[in-house]
Order: structure tokens, then C-alpha cells, then sequence
């Protein structure tokens, strides 16, 4: 076999097994940090020998074993650490040679449900937690995460390197938590995969409209944690509206990558494969039997377009009551101004209008481009043009996406032209 198509076999055997690997060495050496390093030795060990050897049958459980028997080396040549590594060897049963075609271990849902919540924890700030996510559970590598948010290398690599010493210095358990700390816990869980989501779905920042990668491994998350967590309500709400807004992917950019907003949206584009899942993840949310929540809010919304074949079909007066219910459950001023157009579709622009001045007013989106950009499109459908021209130019100063900017300075174009005729 030629080393470079080994080596990027090997580069994707990584990306599946590697949060598979670094969890199982986790729970062994309850340092996350630790476990990655462990893992990666295996994965060098593997770049030596596979090329001559092949590739296993079971790579995934053959860099698991390989890194399972680093670890315990390490812990041997660690004279305080003996206690630990008798432990470990007791419940491994190990051997002076690893056995390279075990199997994975029966409980490697538990230890990837534990690596999720570390990864995750609070005690973090979101950034770290986000970065962290990505490198143990995507096997994303530091240049690929700097990249994806627009940041330096060194700058994300340091941002993953404090993650990892602040989970260790504040003893944070490998562990599932349990009780009353789980509901809080899973939310920061919940909050960070629907971030990656959106940072992919609406990239803040830099040329491109949307980030696919993003997207992707914030799916593949998504569906990882309902697996794990299959009578979590709110799981599978996240999933269902995940791959409900995905399903638009190919519709909301045109030709030249520019966006398309959703009203202008050829909805033969949408995948319908992605709305079906969706809708059955939505149902299983609302099946669990307990009070819906904001990501099962979020998914009814996102259905009712899903359901509609044009615009016009829309039931805008149940997603105003959507947004009504989700304002109560997790209520922000973005949630407002969402409510804001849903309002102005279902009751009129002057009463959308209303609404959005009314939050205008207490200040705390002055500087949020969407407010802008909705005021404009209502003042738009009212006919004050002017007006209209005057919020879309305020908004293209205020995003950071070239994309996004282009498409409020054409919008605020044809403010000024419409005024002319």
C-alpha cells in the first residue's frame, strides 16, 4: 500500500474513532488532556506500522488498545502513580502484549457521553468549550478550528491548551453527572453543539455566507447525543431543529454564494431526506411526556415552514404563538424580534413594526445588525422607502459577513430606486 493513500486513510479513521479512543483513555486516566496525547501517540504508532502491516480489521479498536497500553506505560514510569496504575491493570486484565484486535469496550456510550459533558463543562468560558468540542469529539485539528472562527492558529491553540488545564486543575469528574446536575449541565452541552451549528449555518464573520463543515459535525454531534441520550426531550428537540433549518442548505445561496432569504428561497431545493428526520426527531421530543422546551419550540417553528410548499402557505399566526410560548420558556430580545416578523407576516407590517420600535427602544440591540435589517423590511412593505433605505444601510455597517453586507446594500439600492420611479 503507498504511505500517502495509508496516511489518508488514516487521517479519516481519526476523525471517526478518535473521540471513541480519547473517551475510553479518559475514563481510565481521568485527564482529558492527557487522553488526547495518549490518543495521538497511537495514532503515530499507526502511521509507523500500517503501511507495512495494513490496516487492521478493526482500526478503531486497535488504536483504543494501543492507546489503553500508552497509558498504562506512562502511569508505570510515574513512580506516583503506581497505585493508579494497578487499577488500571486490574480491570484490564492487561497483558505484556495488547491484544490489537479487541473489541471496544461494552460502556464506550457512557465514556463518550462523559467525554461530551467535560468537554462541555462550565467551568469553562463558551469559546473553550466550543473548541474543546470540536478537537476531542470532531477530531477537527487546530488549524481546521482557527479556520472554522476566523482566528489565528496559535491563537485557538491556546484557547484548547487552557481548556485543557483548567478541566484538569479544577478536578472537573470524568463522569455523567446525575441528579440535579444534570439538567443544567446538559443545556451547556446542548448550547454549545447548536452554536457550532449556527456559527456554520450564519457565519458571523469573513466571505462565505454559510460554513457546510460546521453544519456537519454539529449534525453528527447532535445525533451522537441522542443516541446517548435517548430520553432526553430537548436532544432530540436540538436535532429536529437542526436538520430542519440544514434541509435549506442548498436554497439559501445563489450562484455566486450570494444569500437568498427565505421568503425568495426555491423550496424544490430543500432536502427533503433532512426535513423527514427532522420531523421524527421533533416527534420524539414531544412523546417524552414533559414540557416542551426551547429547541422543541424552536423545531415546531422551523416545521411549519418546512410543511409550507410556498410562502404563502405559511401559518404565520402559529409561529407568532410559537414565539409567544418560546418568550416564556427562554425569553431574549432576539427571541422578540423573531417574534417581530412573525407578527408582522401574520397580523400586518404596522403591528410587526410596533413591535420592533418597542425593543428598539430599550437599547439592548443597537448594535445587533438584524435589528436593522427586520425594521428596514417592514418599513419596506409599509412603503417608507426612505426610512427602509436608511435601517438596511445602518445593517450592512453593523455585520461583520461580507455576504450578509452586500445583500443589505442591495436591498437599501433598491429602497432608493423604488423612491425614484
Amino acid at each position: 500500500m503507498r504511505p500517502q493513500g495509508t496516511r489518508a486513510q488514516i487521517d479519516a479513521i481519526w476523525r471517526i474513532e478518535s473521540a471513541r479512543v480519547i473517551a475510553t483513555v479518559a475514563r481510565m486516566v481521568g485527564d482529558v488532556g492527557l487522553a488526547e496525547d495518549v490518543a495521538q501517540d497511537a495514532v503515530v504508532v499507526a502511521l509507523e506500522r500500517w503501511p507495512a502491516t495494513g490496516i487492521p480489521p478493526n482500526p478503531g479498536a486497535w488504536l483504543t488498545a494501543t492507546a489503553k497500553h500508552r497509558a498504562i506505560d506512562l502511569m508505570r514510569r510515574s513512580g506516583t502513580r503506581q497505585d493508579k496504575y494497578a487499577q488500571i491493570a486490574r480491570d484490564l486484565g492487561v497483558a505484556e502484549a495488547p491484544d490489537l484486535d479487541a473489541e471496544l469496550d461494552d460502556d464506550i456510550g457512557d465514556d463518550l457521553l462523559s467525554l461530551v459533558f467535560t468537554c462541555c463543562h462550565p467551568v469553562l468560558p463558551l469559546e473553550a468549550r466550543v473548541a474543546l468540542t470540536l478537537r476531542m469529539l470532531g477530531g477537527l485539528t487546530t488549524p481546521e478550528i482557527a479556520r472554522a472562527f476566523l482566528v489565528s492558529e496559535p491563537t485557538m491553540g491556546q484557547r484548547i491548551s487552557r481548556a485543557k488545564r483548567a478541566l484538569a486543575a479544577s478536578g472537573v469528574p470524568f463522569e455523567v453527572p446525575a441528579g440535579d446536575e444534570l439538567q443544567p449541565r446538559l443545556a451547556s452541552v446542548l448550547e454549545v453543539v447548536y452554536l457550532i451549528f449556527n456559527e456554520g449555518y450564519s457565519a458571523t464573520a469573513g466571505d462565505g455566507w454559510m460554513r457546510p463543515a460546521l453544519i456537519e459535525e454539529a449534525l453528527r454531534l447532535g445525533r451522537i447525543l441522542a443516541g446517548l441520550a435517548p430520553e432526553e426531550p430537548e436532544v432530540h428537540g436540538l436535532v429536529a431543529l437542526m436538520e430542519i433549518q440544514a434541509s435549506r442548505q442548498a436554497a439559501r445561496t445563489g450562484p455566486s454564494g450570494e444569500p437568498v432569504l427565505l421568503s425568495d428561497q426555491d423550496r424544490l431545493r430543500w432536502d427533503r431526506l433532512l426535513i423527514r428526520r427532522g420531523l421524527v426527531s421533533l416527534e420524539r421530543a414531544q412523546s417524552r411526556g414533559r414540557p416542551v422546551g426551547p429547541y422543541s419550540l424552536q423545531a415546531a417553528i422551523a416545521a411549519c415552514h418546512a410543511r409550507a410548499r410556498t410562502v404563502e402557505e405559511t401559518d404565520w399566526v402559529r409561529i407568532a404563538a410559537l414565539y409567544e410560548a418560546l418568550a416564556h420558556v427562554a425569553g431574549s430580545p432576539i427571541v422578540e424580534l423573531n417574534r417581530a416578523v412573525a407578527v408582522g407576516m401574520a397580523f400586518g407590517p404596522e403591528l410587526g413594526l410596533q413591535t420592533v420600535d418597542a425593543l428598539a427602544a430599550e437599547g439592548t440591540l443597537d448594535d445587533y445588525h438584524l435589528l436593522r435589517s427586520v425594521r428596514g423590511d417592514l418599513l419596506a412593505k409599509l412603503g417608507r422607502w426612505a426610512e427602509a433605505r436608511a435601517d438596511f444601510e445602518r445593517a450592512a455597517s453593523l455585520t461583520q459577513n461580507a455576504r450578509e453586507r452586500d445583500l443589505l446594500l442591495a436591498r437599501a439600492a433598491d429602497c432608493a430606486r423604488i423612491r425614484l420611479e
